[in-house]
């Protein structure tokens, strides 16, 4: 598991990038924390740079939206998903459990 932040360094509706065997972008969507690739599945863009509505993601570039419960796009451009991961908390520090996961 890789040391991602403390709870308080995450707000609500805020994003953190992380240096992994790819990047992987944190989210806390309203106080659940969920964990995504970083990178656009359509074209190099850091989705951690999105807009954050609910439990969905918009990329920065192109506008396809990922879930982050389960990494599927919403639509055009973006036609692939990302992989999500688990996210820990333990004594208010946030992990990222990096195992590759399949994708959705």
């Amino acid at each position: 598991m890789i040391r991602v932040c403390t709870v308080l360094d995450l707000p609500p509706g805020e994003a953190v990038r992380i240096v992994a065997h790819a990047p992987i972008a944190v989210f806390n969507a309203d106080g659940e924390l969920y964990a995504i690739d970083d990178t656009c599945t359509h074209q190099d863009a850091s989705l951690a740079d999105g807009w954050l509505e609910g439990c969905w993601v918009e990329c920065p570039l192109h506008a396809s939206s990922f879930d982050l419960r389960t990494g599927l796009p919403n639509g055009l451009p973006a036609k692939r998903p990302v992989r999500t991961y688990p996210v820990v908390v333990q004594d208010d520090v946030v992990y990222v459990d990096t195992a590759v996961r399949d994708v959705a």
